[in-house]
């Protein structure tokens, strides 16, 4: 069965026809590009699928095309690949709800950011973590280091190693850099960090968006050729 699915029928265009050397090039990109990882290199291939199924979608106009899918051998065949679309067409929809999700989880993060009392509650948190922290270094040390200049410098020093290791987190890609961003503001007061977290998060909600417009145009064309096909055979 795998292997007849490799084979061309007389029928349709030569290997020489330039829509058949198009949707072989692209093939060829895709198949190299598969291990794509970040917003833009995805966003490419999701680009390079538009493509694809447009230059599919030319070659199912031809007519010795449409004749070579109607015919009865073929059936069989043409109805798995039309069970298949559907799956795609199934994890597109996917796809679109897990950026979508994604994208309002962002921007729900970049409200609570824009408000100022955020920043009071999060100064509050280290106040009162730093108060605990001396009360256990107090418990810890005895009636010997009373006074407050012989606690502080360990606290600070804990927190310092504490940020250094936030920030020297690598970034995969632009939503995994606004997490870590996100995650080092909790531990910050500083305002200049919370503009840059903001930042993170708007490069994360434009990844995000061009992503889904790739998705929707790619389900459009997977559609479009469905029904394409659809109508060869029931014609």
């Amino acid at each position: 069965m795998a292997a007849s699915y490799h084979a061309r029928s007389n029928s349709l265009p030569s290997r020489q026809h330039p829509i058949v050397s198009q949707i072989d090039e692209n093939l060829n990109r895709l198949r190299a590009s598969q291990s794509a990882s970040t917003s833009s290199s995805i966003g490419h291939n999701l680009s390079g699928l538009q493509d694809l199924h447009e230059c599919v979608d030319v070659l199912l106009q031809f007519p010795l095309t449409q004749q070579a899918l109607d015919q009865e051998k073929q059936r069989e065949m043409v109805e798995e690949l039309l069970d298949g679309s559907l799956m795609l067409l199934d994890l597109c929809t996917t796809a679109k709800d897990a950026l979508l999700q994604t994208k309002e989880c962002t921007r729900e993060l970049q409200s609570i950011l824009r408000r100022r009392p955020v920043i009071s509650v999060l100064r509050d948190v280290e106040a009162v973590t730093i108060s605990v922290l001396e009360s256990v270094l107090s418990f810890i040390s005895g009636p010997e280091a009373e006074s407050k200049s012989c606690r502080w410098p360990l606290v600070s020093k804990l927190m310092h190693q504490k940020k250094v290791m936030c920030e020297e987190e690598q970034k995969a890609n632009e939503i995994l850099s606004a997490e870590a961003a996100v995650r080092s503001c909790t531990k910050s007061e500083n305002m200049k960090h919370v503009e840059n977290v903001q930042k993170e998060l708007q490069s994360s909600e434009l990844s995000i968006q061009d992503l889904e417009e790739g998705l929707e145009t790619l389900s459009r064309r997977m559609i479009k050729t469905r029904v394409t096909v659809l109508n060869i055979i029931s014609c």
